[in-house]
């Protein structure tokens, strides 16, 4: 999902299509007793979510490094936010989904902020998808959006394998104002917070070079101290890009996420009723964007229509649009 705003990334066209439905119900990872649990009750809400991240927290297809900085992140938020945020309740169904010939899987977890909190919701996801040229394409995400309420930047992280040794990583505090007309704003979460080091840092690595994503749109609403980089590491093997995810790409994600719930999730800002609508307006598009760009296109191509009228209709909900 989509850079920054959800879990699938701008996918290449080369990724394979679902093969045609042999019936008209498009095969689940889950079983249909499983799927079934829909009672709102408390306690069946709580084993959905019980269910569905410990089914997300396995990370199957990615090294152990790898997994341990999501689990790890994804901890962290959880640790901070929890008595802020709502249990998952998404129909197994859609936490977890493949297609019928298990060439493509992936996993979503959305915990939701309660009315009272500064959080909109929280939103995990990892995809695996198998290549028609052998190997396959891995990708891991953390998204965490602020509702109206405050103008702070979201949260966003994401890791895009296509193999063991090459990796595209995208870290980044989203803004929700225009730095330009606000330089404040651009100092109190950017200049101030030092943010831009560790870009910095992690340029210095003799296998990091810049990455440029193909899609302007993208570009233009990530922040001036986003790092996209793209690490090749075919001279040192697999072992050197797990030792690069765990002592340099893992201590770099857990400190930008630190500063976002230090200073974003967890800070006072005033927000005037002007300030808010622009907000609303401003985060709807954003969500739209997402829906239309990345999931429209990208989703059916790898699950089908069954599973992706699904998925989308759950994920329109928790947005709200």
């Amino acid at each position: 999902m989509a850079v920054s705003f959800s879990p699938i990334l701008h996918l290449p066209h080369s990724l394979p299509s679902p093969p045609p439905l042999k019936s008209s119900r498009t095969k689940i990872s889950v079983t249909a007793s499983l799927s079934s649990s829909s009672s709102s009750s408390p306690a069946s809400q709580m084993d959905l979510h019980n269910q569905g991240r410990q089914k997300f927290m396995e990370f199957p297809f990615v090294s152990a490094p790898h997994r341990d900085l999501m689990v790890n992140l994804l901890s962290t938020v959880e640790d901070r936010l929890g008595s802020h945020l709502l249990p998952c309740t998404l129909p197994l169904d859609v936490q977890h989904c493949q297609n019928e010939s298990g060439s493509a899987q992936a996993s979503l977890h959305i915990r939701s902020g309660l009315q009272s909190s500064q959080v909109d919701f929280i939103l995990g996801s990892w995809l695996h998808c198998k290549l028609p040229t052998g190997g396959a394409l891995n990708i891991t995400s953390l998204s965490a959006y602020l509702n109206p309420s405050t103008d702070a930047p979201n949260f966003m992280i994401e890791l895009i394998q296509s193999s063991p040794t090459s990796l595209v990583f995208i870290l980044d505090l989203p803004p929700r104002k225009d730095p330009v007309l606000s330089p404040d704003y651009l100092q109190t979460f950017y200049e101030n917070t030092q943010l831009d080091t560790h870009r910095q840092m992690l340029a210095k690595l003799p296998e990091v070079q810049p990455y440029v994503s193909s899609s302007l749109y993208l570009r233009s609403v990530l922040s001036p101290t986003v790092v996209m980089i793209q690490i090749g590491a075919e001279a040192g093997g697999p072992e050197r890009m797990e030792e690069i995810v765990k002592n340099h790409i893992d201590p770099t994600a857990q400190e930008v996420l630190g500063i976002w719930l230090d200073h974003c999730a967890r800070g006072e800002r005033l927000v005037g009723e002007e300030e808010k609508a622009y907000m609303m307006k401003r985060d709807e598009i954003i969500k739209k964007k997402t829906i239309e760009i990345d999931l429209g296109t990208n989703f059916p191509r790898l699950f089908g229509p069954e599973v992706t009228d699904r998925v989308l209709g759950a994920i329109q909900k928790v947005y709200n649009i």
